[in-house]
């Protein structure tokens, strides 16, 4: 089905710890069964044409990341998988919350440089605790194939994704401003409304762009509380525009 769709990349997700989905046996309690994991990129190669890839934890409960996880990897390995992602925490299946579990287990950058090393063939990125675009570059510099950024790359947008392309990727275009991007974003929710779609559904995902700048406040509030009126994006994302300085944008 998401071959059909037109997807690049299908990815199964071996790091969730909600109860939810450990009751459906899938998510991080897949740890516990590599056997399965290996059983289901196979399938899922043999399946369809897009890439099969896996995103996981270095552990769950009371598995030891330096055993389980290369054997892991190993079994990913012989089914023929070739990406995998590793949040470099454990996931403790009982006694932490899913929010808990993205902070509170300690992070082990090192065991993730340990495993590129160990499977230089795989294409192995790193997620967990990355906010900015130097501890990407450092992560990138230490060996590793890609960096996944999760929750700073949504609350403050502009401080990951502005600079991404120059910093990391080379190109040699000019970042555009905040202001540009909130501006652009004017006929995608024009095409989503006349799809049947609402406003507010694109601009609670617009909230965090002037994070921490002056009049980023005023600028939520504006968002949130004119996007009701969901018949005129482009005066709705202009008015709340307004609320920032020049400056901020």
């Amino acid at each position: 089905m998401g071959a059909e769709e037109g997807y690049d990349e299908i990815n199964l997700n071996c790091g969730c710890p909600s109860d939810r989905v450990q009751s459906g046996t899938f998510g991080a309690v897949l740890m516990k069964s590599p056997e399965l994991v290996a059983e289901c990129c196979a399938a899922m190669i043999a399946a369809q044409p897009c890439e099969v890839t896996v995103k996981c934890r270095i552990g769950v409960d009371d598995q030891e990341p330096r055993d389980v996880l290369p054997a892991f990897l190993d079994k990913i390995r012989e089914a023929g998988g070739r990406r995998v992602t590793i949040h470099a925490r454990k996931a403790w299946l009982k006694g932490l919350s899913p929010k808990e579990n993205r902070d509170i287990p300690p992070l082990d950058y090192p065991l993730v440089h340990e495993m590129k090393a160990a499977f230089p063939e795989l294409h192995i990125s790193i997620n967990g605790g990355i906010t900015d675009l130097d501890m990407i570059e450092a992560q990138l510099g230490a060996g590793l194939d890609g960096v996944m950024v999760g929750r700073a790359a949504y609350h403050d947008p502009a401080a990951i994704l502005l600079g991404a392309d120059q910093r990391i990727f080379g190109d040699t275009r000019a970042a555009p401003s905040r202001a540009e991007v909130t501006l652009s974003m004017i006929p995608y929710a024009e095409a989503h409304i006349a799809a049947g779609g609402r406003l507010h559904q694109v601009t609670r995902h617009m909230l965090g762009l002037f994070a921490g700048l002056p009049g980023a406040r005023a600028w939520r509030r504006h968002l949130s509380e004119a996007a009701a009126d969901h018949t005129a994006p482009a005066t709705v994302i202009r008015d709340a525009l307004a609320h920032v300085t020049e400056r901020a944008a």
